[in-house]
């Protein structure tokens, strides 16, 4: 899900943003079930709907060799029935009750949910929490959702110039740790995967332990809460080994790949080894925002630095971008990609995004810059808070990595704490050859004119 939201939309909110920053925001309530099920509860009474999701602590970054896309595998056959339920009946009673209903998967994560009108709630609970226990796996099913994911991988990552690029790069910038796998699994791995894996996974992982039900919407917490215990209060818990320390050996060079595919236009991905939140002491977490306000200097609207430089300023760039999440439950990268403009080279765009980041380590970012983007943040925030899907995806993400919800009211307060000095120190301290890794797509050309399609390159979820 993309968190990004445009200039329009920043402009649109100009007077909202002399509302109270929580004018959206409703009170969070906890509770705890005996079964280890964390609940969450979020009060939005703006309108008689609500959300519900439902997170295990397991993704792509959990898998092991030979193991890669079972998380996701799993989440297909999730919607393949119980005992109770037989194969696409969840889907059909949400539908017939006027709600909606998917999943997805990340290298941290498995979610799903249901969107609802309030009364309705139960129904979701019901379903949820009879398949985290009692899913039926069936072999003739599973060989059909295998072939699925397949022909998924084909069409959104072995047919993508890009996507397929990126999962090089993912695999080239990582040694050992547990990122450099894709969320769907390598070719191979999906091929071998056997029912016996999955059912191995899912008694393991998709227990009450392991999970965080959340509910965000014109509910009552109490009750909430007693409709919780109903339906998930009776299962019974799994016996969650703890995870051993993945952590990526220490790069020691710049590392550097070109990949020769069909395509229409070259590709650059530079991808700087950088913290998160989640990995950074108490005392240096102001590091994680200082890196998220780095990346709002370089990206972050049409004043940004590589928008008014690259591609309106010297024109060597046809388009250009900056990722960089602070909520990873691992260390990761802060990526700059983009595709030069007509008439320039990649080698011209890696040099003049070097030079945009030598400019970060060498003269402070002005007060200016920094104010725009604090805006932007403040904008941002009241408009996620305006859906109580988005606010449901918060707290849901903060808790899977470990951080806890209470950091999603943290954020604003720390990225308008953040200051020039501490975006030059980690800019200095972070952005170094040594922590870097650059991949080229050199396009080969095309045997034939593809069917337009959107293309991202720095994907990392699967929705079913």
């Amino acid at each position: 899900m993309d968190t990004k939201i445009s200039s329009n939309r920043i402009r649109w909110l100009g007077a909202v943003l002399l509302l109270p920053a929580l004018a959206f925001a409703g009170k969070v309530h906890e509770f705890k079930l005996d079964n280890g099920l964390k609940l969450v509860v979020k009060e939005d009474h703006r309108a008689p709907v609500v959300v519900s999701q439902v997170w295990y602590k397991v993704g792509s970054s959990y898998e092991s060799e030979g193991m890669t896309g079972i998380s996701h595998m799993l989440e297909h056959m999730m919607f393949k029935g119980t005992e109770k339920y037989g194969p696409g009946e969840f889907s059909r009673i949400i539908a017939e009750n006027g709600g909606r209903e998917n999943a997805f998967t990340g290298a941290d994560y498995t979610a799903y949910f249901e969107s609802l009108e309030r009364s309705r709630l139960g129904i979701a609970f019901e379903l949820e929490a009879d398949r985290m226990r009692n899913l039926r796996l069936d072999e003739k099913e599973f060989r059909k959702e295998q072939q699925v994911v397949l022909e998924e991988r084909r069409l959104r990552t072995e047919d993508q110039p890009r996507a397929k690029t990126y999962e090089y790069f993912m695999a080239t910038a990582y040694t050992n740790g547990p990122y450099r796998h894709p969320v769907i699994g390598w070719p191979s791995d999906i091929e071998h995967l056997t029912l016996d894996d999955l059912k191995a996974w899912y008694e393991r992982w998709y227990a009450p332990n392991n999970a965080t039900l959340v509910v965000v919407g014109d509910v009552d917490p109490k009750r909430t809460f007693a409709l919780a215990k109903r339906w998930f209060g009776a299962l019974k818990p799994s016996a969650i080994p703890p995870l051993k320390p993945r952590a990526e050996v220490e790069q020691v060079g710049e590392r550097r790949l070109t990949v020769r595919l069909p395509a229409e236009l070259p590709y650059l991905i530079m991808g700087y080894k950088v913290p998160v939140l989640a990995s950074l002491p108490k005392e240096r977490r102001w590091e994680a925002y200082a890196l998220a306000v780095l990346a709002g200097i370089l990206d972050g609207g049409e004043s940004a630095r590589l928008t008014s430089r690259l591609i309106r300023g010297r024109q060597v760039a046809a388009s250009v971008g900056a990722n960089y999440d602070l909520y990873d439950r691992l260390p990761n990268l802060l990526v700059l990609e983009g595709t030069p403009a007509q008439g320039h080279t990649l080698v011209e765009l890696e040099q003049s995004l070097r030079a945009e980041v030598e400019k970060l380590q060498t003269e402070p970012v002005t007060p200016e810059e920094l104010a725009r983007v604090k805006t932007q943040v403040t904008a941002e925030t009241v408009y996620e808070r305006d859906s109580m899907f988005y606010q449901a995806m918060q707290i849901g993400l903060l808790e899977t990595v470990g951080l806890g919800w209470q950091r999603m009211d943290e954020y604003e307060e720390q990225i308008h704490q953040v200051t020039a000095a501490q975006v030059q120190e980690v800019a200095r301290k972070y952005l170094i050859p040594e922590r870097l890794t650059v991949a080229y797509l050199e396009p080969l050309p095309l045997a034939k004119k593809p069917k337009p399609k959107s293309e991202s390159g720095m994907g990392d979820k699967y929705v079913r």
